[in-house]
């Protein structure tokens, strides 16, 4: 390997690229009720904002992943800062539904691509003990800056600062990711990249590859449906929403880093079932409980997402390895995918569920808690689903050799 690699650097550099994706994730979701109101978007419209960013994602990761060893990690890099940087000025000076819809979508490109370049880049840096080490701190800096997002807009919402402000502090990582990667030698992508795409496209036609694309959709809306709507579904829930995400966020952060004896334990078949079952717990006590029981709601809802993200991605990698890196993407690809489909839909949901409570002689505060609760009685299907396939998976797989690892 090249020594005028800067490991550190590229690492570092990463890191600040996920902290980003983070950002944009938190912050958004606490301007959302904000944008609303300047310009009187119904939730729907709001959902279709959400699915431009989820939809950006996985579009720029899949392309990201297919030519990331011919177009390299550097200049996917650097397609990554111009997208984040583009998206976000669009949003501060957006003048209404349109300019979002475009500035959001950028937002997602540049999401994707920091995804696409970033996980590879790491496992061709280290090797050895060391590459799950540095996996594991990288992919905590997602949860861990979405935990920093949320108490930010927390706090300058309090303060009265509005959501241009909030947007500004999202190019603050954008910057310094850019600075860090300026000049830098990048290492070159591993040669096992070569693998024939044929190959990797038979694997994923088998059943359980399959199965696993039908579970991913289904754990990603499960994850990111009611932490992206948390403004406005616990809004009027007696207990402070982007607390509840940021406390959500804070515990995936810890449970991921000790998702090694976890899953060692239970196995990853044991950890997605038993996964799904708190995640509908959780769900469920939102949509009933009000003001520091939503709290104790967090922390269930919060251990049954932890480990979805990356269990699912490591069951591909472990159970149908001749997916190579493109299977491990496009799984990647189809979460995010499945969550931006959603998004509108979570929107009309609400805005239904206002219509008939109001009907029902509801306003204010009142209104908007019965209208957050019956949505999430609607999202409560997505772990209730998985449960039975999960169940499935679990006999299915009972005989597999596979011994799980943490990813």
């Amino acid at each position: 390997m090249n020594q005028t690699i800067n490991k550190s650097a590229l690492f570092n550099g990463s890191c600040f690229a996920v902290i980003t994706t983070a950002f944009t994730f938190s912050i958004r979701a606490g301007i959302l009720p904000q944008l609303g109101e300047q310009f009187h978007l119904t939730a729907e419209q709001l959902g279709f904002i959400n699915l431009m960013f989820f939809l950006g994602f996985p579009i720029s990761m899949i392309i990201g992943g297919l030519v990331y060893h011919t177009f390299g990690p550097k200049n996917i890099m650097k397609a990554a800062f111009v997208a984040h940087t583009i998206g976000i000025l669009l949003t501060i000076f957006a003048g209404g539904y349109t300019g979002l819809l475009i500035s959001t979508l950028f937002i997602g490109f540049g999401n994707g691509c920091t995804e696409a370049a970033c996980n590879p880049l790491i496992a061709d840096t280290y090797a050895g003990s060391k590459l799950n080490k540095m996996l594991s701190r990288f992919h905590m800096w997602f949860p861990g800056g979405i935990l920093i997002g949320a108490l930010i807009s927390k706090f300058m919402t309090d303060f009265g600062f509005g959501w241009q402000a909030q947007m500004w502090i999202t190019m603050v990582p954008t910057v310094i990711y850019a600075v860090i990667f300026y000049g830098k030698t990048f290492v070159t992508p591993s040669a096992d990249g070569s693998t024939s795409l044929g190959r990797n496209f038979k694997a994923m036609l088998s059943p359980l590859y399959i199965f696993l694309f039908i579970c991913m959709a289904l754990t990603a809306i499960t994850e990111f449906g009611p932490n992206q709507w948390v403004s406005v579904i616990m809004s009027n829930s007696g207990a402070s929403p982007m607390l509840i995400l940021a406390l959500t966020s804070g515990l995936m952060a810890v449970g991921r880093f000790f998702a090694g004896p976890v899953v060692k334990a239970l196995g990853q078949t044991g950890v997605l079932l038993a996964s799904a079952v708190l995640a509908a717990i959780g769900i469920y006590m939102f949509s009933v409980v009000t003001g520091p029981l939503a709290y104790v709601a967090t922390v269930i809802f919060a251990a049954g997402v932890c480990y979805f993200w990356p269990v699912m991605v490591g069951a591909v990698a472990q159970r149908v390895p001749s997916s190579g890196a493109l299977g491990m993407s496009i799984v990647g690809g189809v979460g995010m995918f499945s969550t931006a489909i959603f998004q509108p839909f979570i929107g009309s949901w609400i805005d239904s569920a206002r219509a008939a409570n109001s009907a029902a002689g509801l306003t204010g505060g009142a209104l908007e808690l019965a209208a957050g609760q019956d949505t999430l009685l609607k999202i409560l299907a997505f772990p209730l689903i998985l449960i039975v396939l999960f169940t499935i998976f679990y006999f299915w797989q009972r005989k597999s050799p596979v011994v799980a690892e943490a990813h």
